[in-house]
């Protein structure tokens, strides 16, 4: 694929606003796209993920992971000089994005309502906990506190123990609702002439990706229980084990079922068991049959098992750790590394999950606090120099 062929936002520049992740998340996906990413940064501190941690080289793993391709501009936007070559670069861009502290946008003039008048073209992206207004526009958020209030705590553990997500869930799906309206306020634009303001709560998007155990609790019902890494409410679907090990199937209707009974069991007149005999009473039962099947499964290994499943043609997967992961053998058959830049030298990075035949991801390097800083200057400053 030519890597010179055109991106989707060749062209567009986008100014940033931003720390954490959720809003550099989003900006990511624009910087792959082709966006220019102007990421303004505290002289002397920068992005305070840049400090979480020191495990790729030195650098922190969520900075290296989300800021990629962008060009990092030291710039601090209180002094009256700074907030003029902003305003130039603003003058010039395509989309704001921010998450800074509620109500900080504001009080430096970078709301919507100001912006809209002096750059009527400009798309303003908002990124915040809890979104504009309502009793809990000026509380801090942040992901695991998201996780909590969206109720995505109250599904997640097992038994009477709550567990957080091994990711950044919150804001990793803040930062792509954020993504995704961009490209259409972008699309919109392209019709009427306008910017637009988009206003991204966490806590929404959050509760949105919350709606089937919300729909599950409809008129009081009660919720689906915490199971660890088992299915609520779908069963047997989760980590059974083997001899040496365990491994995750997961099973989807009622054909999948009996395939399950005659050929992995190999007890097939379980598929007609009363108990048993349709997804709902094999969730209510899970004590019993799970001892049905962990009777017949403890007898093979993991390869035994698998071979079964796949006769059976029933969905089923490693559980990899991380280390696995990077080894994984459909990532690297499907080519999805890539070496990027950064100031601690070359790093792996992996494409984006979508692929286009028609570009190739623009990767760019992960930038070194104010790296850019004199050339974006020389471009933008004007009269403020």
């Amino acid at each position: 694929m030519d890597n010179n062929a055109k991106k989707p936002l060749d062209g567009i520049t986008v100014v940033s606003l931003e720390h954490a992740i959720a809003a550099p998340f989003c900006t990511r996906q624009l910087a792959d796209l082709g966006a220019r990413v102007i990421k303004i940064e505290r002289p002397g501190s920068g992005d305070f993920a840049r400090g979480y941690d020191e495990r790729v080289d030195g650098m922190a793993s969520h900075f290296v992971w989300v800021n990629r391709g962008k060009e990092s501009m030291a710039l601090d936007v209180k002094d009256d000089s700074a907030r003029q070559i902003l305003g130039n670069i603003l003058a010039k861009a395509d989309v704001l994005v921010q998450n800074l502290a509620p109500g900080a946008a504001a009080r430096l003039g970078l709301d919507y309502a100001t912006l809209s008048a002096l750059y009527p073209r400009l798309i303003v992206c908002d990124i915040s906990g809890y979104g504009i207004g309502g009793p809990y526009e000026q509380k801090k958020a942040y992901d695991l506190l998201i996780q909590s209030e969206s109720g995505f705590l109250s599904v997640t553990g097992e038994g009477e123990s709550m567990a957080k997500a091994g990711n950044s869930i919150a804001d990793i799906c803040a930062g792509m609702y954020a993504y995704s309206a961009i490209l259409s306020a972008l699309l919109l634009r392209q019709h009427s002439g306008e910017g637009s303001h988009i206003d991204v709560s966490m806590l929404e998007s959050l509760v949105e990706w919350m709606g089937y155990p919300l729909y599950y609790t409809y008129h009081d019902a009660p919720p689906p229980p915490r199971t660890g890494a088992s299915h609520a409410t779908i069963y047997p679907y989760g980590p059974f084990p083997a001899q040496d090990g365990s491994v995750m199937l997961g099973l989807q209707n009622e054909r999948e079922w009996q395939a399950f009974c005659t050929t992995v069991l190999q007890q097939p007149e379980l598929a007609a068991d009363v108990r048993f005999d349709q997804n709902s009473k094999r969730a209510a039962n899970r004590t019993e049959l799970k001892a049905i099947i962990d009777a017949e499964l403890t007898r093979l290994t993991r390869q035994q098992v698998v071979a079964r499943l796949e006769a059976a043609q029933i969905a089923n997967a490693q559980i990899n750790e991380m280390q696995d992961v990077w080894a994984h053998p459909q990532l690297a058959a499907r080519a999805r590394w890539r070496q990027i830049g950064s100031p601690v030298g070359t790093l792996p990075a992996l494409l984006p999950p979508a692929l286009n035949n028609r570009f190739e991801y623009a990767m760019g390097d992960v930038p070194a606090l104010g790296q850019h800083t004199e050339a974006i200057l020389r471009e933008f400053a004007g009269d403020a120099v």
